[in-house]
């Protein structure tokens, strides 16, 4: 494995290099990835599989939460506002750290809709005025993790991501299940921008040797052994109890992601669509499941009509592109480099359409067929 994202050639100084376009491609489809993840499980966030099944079944999975058209959550915000933080710190710890947390405090300001318990206690103190080494509460939730595939894909030593990776994790969650959760995604995607032809078994064999969470290791064990008796994603998340849906439980989204990545023969609509049909927070499974995925099949390798889906606003996949080539010339140069911004009083408006949307579509659930819903951990 490289220890380096830095790709100047040394024989072509700053000339753009094969290297430099993977690197590009793998940033474009983490970014996006993510992005088209969540939207297309939006839809059914919350629901069990089996009353999503009966409330969509004759509709085809894609980016539609409303009117045919795929909007993103706080999963993609947060990866967007990680990757803005690296491009201004160029990786340097404390200064991701004071831009993070500047972008958690506006996003916060700028009312998000579905916002995380422990999050939003967090941000509340953030807010408040406490520093990020007090603004964290004991959480392990899945948060840190849908938000940290980008740091692997973007940091330039293994060093670098398990530093940032704590920057991130800790300033909203301060128990070691979420920062380990978020550091095997982290390591995941970094994994999969590398050796986008290589075996994903290997890489959760590696883990299995590596972590030090009980549960998450017998998790990931249960998936090498399920991947070698090529087990669908379903069946897997049978075996580990989860028939209602994955909750938000860092150490059961996060095998639930990988187990759907590492199933899906480097596929990126395969992945997503296994994803979401686990049920329960689908939105967050699908994103760091695509997160993963797009950082090794590439922006070429998501279907083009799900891109073409997204109506978001002022995030649009335009902006994405743009971050994600900023994001392209810091690993390039080692510099800071002014990212897009964020738009934030444009963000308010948007939010408050996006949670009128989420608020109708939770009436519509109201209605029949019945089925019941897994309890997810916020």
């Amino acid at each position: 494995m490289n220890a380096t994202m830095t790709l100047i050639d040394s024989t072509t100084g700053d000339r753009p290099t094969a290297r430099d376009d993977r690197c590009l491609d793998a940033i474009r489809g983490c970014l996006i990835g993510t992005a088209i993840g969540d939207a297309v499980g939006l839809r059914r966030e919350g629901l069990s599989r089996r009353r999503a099944e009966r409330m969509y079944r004759r509709q085809s999975l894609a980016p539609n939460l409303c009117f045919g058209r795929g909007l993103c959550s706080d999963d993609t915000e947060h990866t967007q506002m990680v990757g803005r933080a690296f491009a201004l710190s160029a990786g340097n710890t404390s200064q991701f750290e004071r831009a993070l947390v500047r972008q958690f405090r506006c996003w916060f300001a700028a009312l998000p809709a579905g916002i995380g318990l422990a999050t939003l206690r967090a941000c509340v103190k953030l807010l408040l005025g406490f520093g990020p080494a007090r603004s964290g509460v004991f959480s392990a939730g899945n948060g840190p993790a849908m938000r940290s595939a980008l740091i692997g894909v973007v940091a330039q030593s293994e060093d670098q991501v398990r530093e940032l990776v704590r920057v991130s994790t800790r300033m909203t969650h301060t128990d070691p299940k979420a920062e380990e959760g978020a550091l095997v995604i982290a390591q995941a995607a970094r994994w999969a921008a590398r050796h986008p032809s290589a075996s994903p078994i290997d890489l959760l064999t590696q883990f299995c040797r590596d972590i030090k969470g009980e549960e998450l290791r017998n998790a990931l064990t249960a998936a090498v052994t399920s991947l070698e008796k090529g087990l669908s994603p379903v069946e897997y998340a049978e075996s580990q109890g989860w028939s209602k849906g994955v909750s938000g439980y860092v150490n059961r989204t996060v095998p639930a992601a990988l187990y759907c990545w590492a199933a899906s023969d480097d596929v990126y609509r395969t992945c997503i669509e296994t994803a979401v049909g686990l049920g329960g927070d689908t939105d967050s499974v699908a994103a760091i499941a695509g997160a993963v995925s797009g950082a090794s099949v590439g922006y070429r390798g998501i279907p083009q009509e799900w891109i073409h889906q997204i109506s978001e606003w002022p995030h649009t996949i335009e902006w994405n592109e743009r971050l994600a080539r900023t994001l392209a010339e810091v690993t390039r140069t080692g510099q800071p480099q002014v990212p897009p911004p964020m738009y934030w009083p444009a963000t308010i408006l948007r939010n408050i359409a996006f949670a009128s949307i989420v608020i109708g579509i939770g009436f519509r659930r109201l209605l029949p067929p019945y089925h019941y819903s897994v309890k997810l951990i916020l």
